[in-house]
């Protein structure tokens, strides 16, 4: 069996840092050899904020005429080659022991079946980052544009963790995996694999958002702020208003920074005079309710685990943590309207929850990217559950190689951008 050594690359909703993880794959083996992150300035953070808000709902001809977009887009791309580069120096990795990068590119814009099926739209997804032009600045054959395939089969296409939660199962065990990003998303594994799996809602989104537009912080570093305020419930209670469509909707399901209204929560907040750490505090309690609610729609046919493996930079958060804690055995504020919900999934344990956190936690989501090109090099199936119970196959991604001759790029939007 091949051995692979491929660097996963993930830059995350929020925007916050490239994150890079170059794995040896041997079997059911991985074993990260070593990382990279680098944070992303304001600037681009507010480029690429601002480029979501213009292609919003847009088709990719659309898009492509914005006069800011591939300036944007291939800044983008060029900072995350830099880092590969870098990466490989700092460390003395030769690039051709490197069989691939997988790449995600930066999700812009996500219209699920999930979503479009209620609102009779058609689905699509949009993710920016040419992968031959990272290839083409690297060096390095790059795997890329994963969630077309889901999309185009008519799957979600989100989250696409759980196959890889599943193949860590062989050292971590079964369970519910729960990733804390900028969105919150978890999978229940059984006997190594994915039974199910789905976004559950947003867990940085707000506190990160909200921290970086009242203070010259990027995050709330050990929950400092939220921990010095307190609990605001009619916030609590427009928090899951504004998004009920969304939280309500069975699973599964996949999420987006534009189904959560984020403005206009921060103006209700402002609005109504909160203090800066209650609104805060507020948000990271919100973090990990919602992240408990997702988990009283899983059906009465599958088992509730125990066991909670927890990865993800927002569970770093000692407040989010703790309140997630709380909330698995019964303990905490719960809108009335979550009482009876709340108490059915404490009685549904067979035991009382443990949490832990992922051996393979602080790098999980970009190696998942390497995993996904691991498994497109071998023309294996992504294996997440919408697929595996619809009995379908579908391996996903696409591969572009270096070429140094090459200077006109056609992939800088995926293939399931609006109107495909």
């Amino acid at each position: 069996m091949k051995k692979y050594r491929i660097i996963g690359n993930m830059t995350g909703n929020s925007m916050d840092a490239i994150d890079l993880v170059l794995t040896e794959f041997d079997g059911e083996k991985m074993n990260d050899i070593c990382s990279f992150t680098k944070s992303y300035n304001k600037d681009m953070q507010d480029k690429m904020e601002s480029l979501r808000k213009r292609v919003f709902n847009k088709t990719a001809l659309e898009i492509v005429d914005l006069p800011e977009f591939k300036r944007v887009h291939d800044e983008y791309v060029r900072q995350i080659a830099e880092c590969i580069n870098e990466m490989c120096l700092i460390n003395e990795i030769d690039k051709q022991s490197i069989d691939a990068v997988g790449f995600h590119g930066k999700t812009l814009d996500h219209n699920p079946p999930s979503k479009s099926q209620v609102d009779g739209t058609k689905p699509y997804t949009l993710q920016i980052g040419s992968g031959k032009m990272l290839a083409d600045l690297t060096g390095i054959k790059v795997v890329y544009d994963f969630r077309s395939d889901f999309i185009m089969n008519g799957f979600d296409g989100a989250p696409l963790v759980p196959p890889h939660n599943a193949h860590i199962a062989h050292s971590e065990g079964d369970g519910c995996y729960y990733n804390g990003g900028n969105t919150s998303n978890f999978a229940i594994i059984e006997n190594a694999q994915a039974i199910l799996g789905a976004d559950a809602g947003p867990f940085n989104e707000y506190i990160d958002g909200y921290i970086r537009k009242h203070t010259a912080l990027a995050f709330d570093e050990e929950a400092k702020i939220g921990l010095s305020g307190k609990l605001n419930k009619e916030l609590l209670q427009k928090l899951f208003d504004i998004g009920r469509m969304y939280y309500e909707t069975e699973l599964p399901k996949s999420g987006d920074p534009a189904y959560y209204h984020k403005s206009e929560i921060f103006a209700y907040a402002e609005k109504c005079g909160i203090s800066l750490s209650d609104i805060v505090h507020t948000f990271e309690y919100f973090a990990a309710y919602i992240a408990v609610q997702a988990l009283t729609l899983i059906p009465d046919t599958i088992d509730m685990p125990s066991k909670f493996i927890l990865f993800g930079g927002g569970w770093k958060n000692p407040l989010v943590r703790q309140s997630f804690i709380d909330l698995l055995n019964g303990v905490g504020y719960v809108l009335p309207e979550h009482e009876e919900q709340f108490g059915v999934l404490c009685r549904k344990f067979k035991q009382l929850p443990q949490v832990k956190n992922s051996f393979f936690g602080d790098y999980m989501e970009a190696r998942l990217f390497a995993d996904l090109a691991r498994c497109k090099l071998e023309e294996k199936a992504w294996k997440i559950p919408e697929t595996l119970q619809a009995k379908k196959q579908i391996v996903c991604g696409v591969i572009a190689v270096p070429d140094k001759n090459r200077f006109v790029y056609d992939d800088m939007i995926n293939r399931a951008a609006k109107g495909w």
